[in-house]
């Protein structure tokens, strides 16, 4: 087969993808901004240098999709004043950008080629310490992406853009303080501010700005007319971070002998200092959260920073309850649900060394906390420490390679281990400690199994869909609900029906630009496409023969109408992304939980990770299967560690717990396996099956992902890059393999065609050399396909 060309002038962009945009090659060249040097700074004969001292010379990383370091003059007025990591303004172009300075260009410059100065710099103190540079630069280098990008995305809004910093203000209220006891007679011509100090006099004399603003408008601006006058105070005061009602707790007197032993441990490498790795292997509810607490807090002693992530925002409130519980103000929190002015802060009192604990989703990996001693992951196993857009990193591995970098002690926490960490600990990478038993000898759940085979309608069609709830999960959560306690229901699906099927020709409701069924949402009365958002009213007929239109399928939203009908008298609450609009309506609902003020949560996977309610005592997974049919290699782990972890809800109070699981696959490994909390045979099982079929653990990998808009062409350049690869691959002995290319399982989103090919080799130094050709082959891959390359990708869809 001949070789197709496709050398129509795209460039690299972002991610290794093509882009129409700029004009700056994979390869080093010369451009009027500067020189830009390659990842390394590789050697390489060059002509003489101009006249330019190298002290006088700058490495920069611009704040582009472009990759590699560039070389500007430094002016004199900034020798000597520069600092590594400091955000600077400089020439790119034809205008101008963000740049960060990394440090003295060593390399030489070739001779004839002009530099450029940096213009200014937009602050006094460096954005980025020199740790947090060193794993910006790895997390460039290994995921394949550009290193002012990097940067860039690593910073808070503020810091993100060429503009000058400013100092975030903390939160703060406004308030009216009357400083007369009653309306004086000069007021009487201006009924206005009469009116105003009326309104304060009978709340007391003291109210929220916005209070009084609410009951009389205009009053702001008559307030300050009253302060002028000095009847009225205007006070500024500073909000301390609290916690909300309900997420507080306190320390507990003792701890296990487990816990004792781990935080012993802990305690011991912080105070030695540098590099060590730890898996705490804990059951759910065996205080793996005070573990951390206790090591945190011992780390502080020694004035030692923290860092403590975790997998999603639904984990941050109560996590943050207890961190401020026993912290108090110095703890920073990082996660998108705050707002701009929030993130800039805590990030700011980070650097500043004011704060010295960070807790945060994975993009607080990065987050620059001061003589850093204690890296803590918690629930290391979850997929959503992987992040799928732009850098694709998995923050689990980048906080082992900070804590390397930093010499500071790493937890990794969980009670369903990923496979990958459990290696590592079982091969002696990472120390093991172990939590077998809850807190106070709680017996572990037990777990019950509802076959829905056999719970079929035994009147109609076959083809009836099984009761959501069973009558035996029904009775358990009436008995429940009867005794004050509450329930947790889990099922991993959104919406009310997640299939519109025509009864008359069979044909089902789907999306116009991707590949996958529209789900319906009663709420809205709309059918909603999950993969590119598109939404319209929900059709009265099928539009192919107008034939009615069947609701089958199940999500959390059917599953909070039937309990709403079959138990009237609970109060029910659903927690998923559709209900958590906020991070403080997310905070409100679970502080709602935690007060016992709702009976049912309803929930996707927002309700199994690392919450601890006393008060549930039932757990029920209304459908186990939903991801076991998911073509990835990782689904049995998966759906296991959901399954483990929703079920580890239950009976972490006083009273025992006890767990209901319905399912139409009760052979099913994963599902088996977690009847019997059996997380040690179901990890055997799967690492023998891993390593002979050579997946990770056993292997690493890289995903090469394609889209475009038209599917021949698309299909053409999967075709070209797998030839190109297949070309170039070592000695079968190398253990190198191509899988692909191939439609990927989800062929079409967003009108665009999708391809994959799949790289594995026992270690990524053996496929650096076949990224490399990938990398510089897209410089001639059509700007209509864009191609992604995704190193250690969490999933195969």
């Amino acid at each position: 087969m001949e070789q197709e060309n496709f050398a129509l002038g795209g460039v690299p962009g972002t991610d290794g993808e093509v882009s129409s945009r700029g004009s700056i090659p994979l390869r080093t060249r010369r451009t009027d901004v500067g020189r830009e040097l390659s990842l390394g700074e590789r050697a390489a004969t060059v002509r003489p240098v101009v006249s330019a001292t190298p002290a006088l010379l700058a490495s920069v990383a611009v704040g582009r999709p472009v990759r590699g370091e560039f070389t500007y003059l430094v002016p004199e007025a900034l020798a000597g004043n520069l600092a590594p990591g400091q955000r600077v303004l400089v020439p790119f172009g034809r205008g101008m950008a963000l740049g960060f300075y990394l440090g003295p260009a060593n390399a030489p410059v070739e001779g004839g080629v002009r530099l450029k100065p940096i213009q200014r710099v937009l602050e006094d103190s460096p954005s980025l310490p020199k740790d947090l540079i060193a794993l910006l630069r790895f997390a460039a280098e290994h995921y394949r992406h550009p290193l002012g990008e990097v940067i860039r995305g690593a910073l808070p809004p503020g810091l993100s853009t060429a503009v000058d910093e400013k100092a975030a203000k903390a939160d703060v209220q406004h308030f009216a303080e009357a400083v007369v006891t009653e309306v004086p007679p000069q007021l009487n011509r201006a009924p206005a501010q009469a009116a105003a100090l009326q309104y304060l006099l009978a709340v007391g004399g003291r109210a929220q700005l916005e209070e009084v603003a609410h009951a009389i408008p205009g009053a702001r601006e008559t307030l300050k007319k009253l302060a002028a006058r000095g009847m009225v105070r205007l006070v500024e005061v500073v909000l301390e971070p609290g916690v909300r009602e309900g997420l507080i707790q306190g320390r507990p007197d003792r701890l296990t002998s487990e816990q004792d032993v781990a935080v012993r441990e802990l305690q011991g490498a912080v105070d030695a200092g540098g590099f060590q790795p730890y898996l705490l292997h804990g059951v759910t509810g065996s205080g793996k959260t005070e573990v951390y607490l206790r090591a945190v807090e011992h780390a502080l002693s020694q004035g030692k920073g923290s860092l403590v992530l975790v997998p999603e925002i639904a984990l941050t409130p109560q996590l943050v309850g207890r961190f401020r519980s026993r912290f108090g103000g110095d703890v920073a929190v990082l996660h998108s649900g705050l707002k701009d002015r929030e993130r800039l802060f805590h990030w700011q009192a980070l650097r500043k060394g004011t704060v010295k604990i960070a807790v945060g989703v994975r993009s607080a990996v990065f987050a620059p906390v001061e003589n850093l001693g204690l890296i803590v992951v918690d629930e290391e196993h979850d997929p959503s420490f992987k992040q799928d857009e732009k850098l694709r990193y998995q923050a689990r591995d980048l906080a082992v390679v900070r804590g390397k970098q930093a010499g500071a002690v790493v937890v990794l926490g969980s009670a369903t281990p990923a496979l990958e960490t459990l290696q590592n600990a079982r091969a002696g990478r990472y120390k093991l400690l172990e939590l077998k038993s809850r807190v106070d000898d709680r017996p572990m759940p037990t777990i019950s199994l509802v076959d829905l085979r056999v719970e079929r309608p035994r009147e109609g069609q076959v083809t009836e869909e099984a009761p959501i709830l069973s009558p035996q999960m029904l009775q358990a959560m009436e008995e429940t609900v009867a005794k004050g306690q509450q329930v947790i229901l889990f099922l991993n699906r959104r919406g009310h029906s997640t299939i519109l099927l025509c009864e008359v020709c069979g044909l089902s409701l789907k999306c116009h630009d991707c590949d996958v069924c529209m789900t319906h949402h009663q709420s809205q009365n709309r059918v909603v496409c999950h993969y590119c958002g598109v939404a319209f009213p929900v059709p009265n007929s099928c539009r192919e023969c107008t034939g009615p239109l069947l609701k089958l399928g199940i999500g959390t939203e059917r599953v909070e109408a039937e309990v709403s009908e079959r138990l009237p008298g609970a109060r029910v609450a659903r927690l998923d992304r559709d209900s958590a609009t906020s991070a403080e309506r997310l905070t409100e609902l679970l502080a709602s939980f935690a007060r016992r003020e709702i009976d049912v949560l309803v929930g996707t996977q927002m309700v199994a990770k690392g919450h601890d309610f006393p008060g549930v005592t039932l757990v029920c997974v209304v459908m186990a299967d939903t991801s076991l049919a998911i073509p990835d290699f990782r689904a049995s782990e998966r759906t296991f560690h959901l399954l483990t972890q929703v079920a580890g809800r239950a009976g972490r109070g006083k009273d025992p717990g006890r767990v209901l699981v319905q399912t139409y696959n009760p052979d099913a490994e994963p599902v088996k396996r977690m009847l019997a909390h059996d997380f040690d045979g179901f990890a055997k099982q799967e690492l023998e099956w891993r390593k002979a079929l050579a997946y990770p653990p056993f292997a690493r990998m890289a995903a090469v992902r394609l889209e475009g808009e038209h599917p021949e062409q698309t299909a053409g350049v999967a075709r070209f890059l797998g030839n190109l690869v297949g070309r170039h691959m070592p000695p079968a002995s190398a253990g190198v393999r191509l899988l692909g290319p191939a439609l990927a399982p989800i062929a079409r989103i967003r009108g665009k065609t999708r391809w994959q090919l799949l790289l594995k080799a026992p270690t990524h130094a053996a496929l650096a050399p076949l990224l490399a050709r990938l990398e510089a082959a897209l410089a001639d891959v059509p700007s209509g396909v864009r191609v992604v390359i995704d190193v250690d990708p969490g999933a195969m869809m």
